[in-house]
């Protein structure tokens, strides 16, 4: 399949075949240097990372073994849920291994910071990550990348692995597609280019309730200690107010004594 093959549907070619091909190969000189004597494991993410991977193994000089995992970060639909899921789990163990994560692209980085922390808690020798295309644009998580093929502005890409509902993964090239390509599904487009950062938003509206939440429960701790230590009035059931911890009988809200209360 080619550039003719889609016609009207492709609006560019980012990257030519050669240019992936090309540097592909100046990846997998730089690994086998850097991994030189000492045995590696290639990690695929599938889908993505199939054509990436095959090639910059067969490019290699190294002896490698490869095994492959499936992640999503998607629920229904393709905004992401944030909650990343593992479809498909190593085979092998990777305890005392050196492993290398090739991914075809990493965007907002929390899918893969989320797979780079569950491999390192499986105690490898070590991890790092290789991946085809990084878009620094999008990144929401910062997440250590040893190696990178290329840098690319936040558009939505196709192409050498890469999909659109499935379909054009076994283009040669990067390129983008042209509207008319995804017309009547243009809002499925949108939603993968602008999910990183509604995603981002949400996360630190979370991380900034929880901060309040934890404010929240220690000036309750801190108040009920003073009111323990210094017997200082406070509300309770009905509108009364309890001394606490010695005050014996109290005024209620009407004026009345009763037995004292302690707040839940």
């Amino acid at each position: 399949m080619d550039a003719a093959d889609l016609g009207a549907d492709l609006l560019e070619v980012l990257i030519t075949a050669e240019q992936l091909q090309a540097r592909v190969t100046e990846l997998a000189a730089q690994i086998d240097a850097d991994y030189a004597d000492r045995e590696l494991l290639l990690v695929g993410v599938l889908k993505g990372a199939v054509m990436v991977m095959a090639d910059l193994a067969r490019a290699m000089h190294l002896q490698v073994s490869m095994d492959w995992m499936a992640i999503s970060s998607y629920g229904s639909g393709t905004t992401s849920s944030g909650v990343v899921r593992i479809l498909k789990d190593l085979d092998v163990d990777i305890s005392g291994k050196h492993v290398l994560v090739v991914e075809d692209i990493v965007d907002s980085g929390l899918t893969l910071s989320y797979l780079v922390n569950n491999l390192q808690s499986r105690d490898p020798a070590s991890v790092q990550v290789c991946v085809l295309l990084r878009k620094h644009a999008a990144a929401a998580m910062p997440v250590h990348v040893a190696y990178t093929g290329f840098e690319i502005a936040d558009k939505f890409v196709i192409g050498y692995g890469l999909d659109y509902a499935e379909r054009y993964r076994n283009l040669p090239f990067i390129g983008t597609l042209a509207p008319a390509a995804y017309q009547g599904n243009r809002s499925d487009v949108q939603s993968r280019l602008v999910g990183v950062e509604a995603e981002h938003r949400a996360r630190g509206f979370l991380g900034a309730a929880y901060v309040l939440v934890r404010a929240s429960a220690v000036y309750r701790r801190y108040f009920a200690s003073r009111t323990r230590e210094e017997g200082i009035p406070r509300m309770g059931l009905l509108g009364r107010t309890a001394l606490l911890p010695d005050g014996g009988g109290t005024r209620g809200s009407a004026g009345g004594t009763g037995p004292a209360c302690r707040g839940r």
